[in-house]
């Protein structure tokens, strides 16, 4: 109980995050025509902003099931490295089964707060560092929707920025003090650019758009910067 307590306390930060962030998510899901407790059950079974941000988008543009599942795929096969990367400091008396559960709730934020503990990560505290962002993603989506439907359409209008500011705000950092990373923004904004306006870009769909965008960049990313790892001596 101890530990599953701790788990609630690292998690606020994280939850108060998470509320507005859904908050914009249900806004723009009230957008497409999606009703409050639909995108609240989007969030509680999906836990992925980004996922859900490109999912209703395409869903909203009429993308096929395929060009919505690579996406899915290509934007969260993040979270099976992390997953990976975490059964390295689970405690020993983890099952199979708890891993089961642990995996649900592992986001960016999450994965970040659980690597960096000094021993090892137990279910309880997992359980207690998860509940809370999951609820608080869960309850700000509701909330988003229901505001959207209340809120005069100049507020809505402005509120849906909200989104691009967010994405604004987690690429900036890196991209200040990385080149590599300011590097592969900039060829992803140029990709994008040029499959909006170009005559025979244009024709691809707003999915493959995006799948076609991530990979290239990325890809080119890496071949241009790859990380380098220093040798550690024994």
């Amino acid at each position: 109980m101890k530990s599953f307590i701790q788990g609630l306390k690292d998690s606020i930060p994280i939850a108060i995050g998470y509320f507005s962030v859904s908050f914009t998510f249900g806004i723009m899901a009230a957008g497409f025509g999606i009703s409050p407790l639909t995108a609240g059950a989007l969030s509680l079974f999906n836990v992925t902003s980004a996922g859900q941000f490109a999912g209703i988008t395409l869903f909203a543009v009429g993308s096929s099931y395929f060009e919505l599942f690579v996406t899915q795929l290509v934007i969260n096969l993040r979270y099976a490295l992390m997953s990976l990367t975490l059964t390295q400091k689970l405690a020993p008396e983890v099952t199979v089964a708890q891993r089961f559960v642990m995996a649900y709730g592992v986001t960016d934020e999450i994965f970040a707060v659980a690597v960096t503990k000094d021993r090892p990560v137990t279910f309880p505290y997992m359980l207690g560092l998860e509940w809370f962002p999951i609820l608080s993603w869960t309850l700000g989506t509701v909330a988003g929707g229901v505001a959207n439907n209340l809120l005069p359409a100049s507020i809505q209008s402005a509120l849906g920025i909200a989104l691009y500011g967010m994405f604004v705000a987690i690429v900036l950092p890196p991209a200040s003090e990385s080149f590599s990373v300011l590097f592969v923004v900039i060829l992803a904004v140029i990709l994008s650019c040029a499959f909006y306006y170009l005559p025979v870009l244009n024709a691809v769909s707003s999915g493959f758009s995006i799948i076609i965008c991530t990979v290239v960049s990325a890809g080119i990313g890496a071949l241009l910067f790859p990380a380098r790892f220093e040798e550690q001596g024994s």
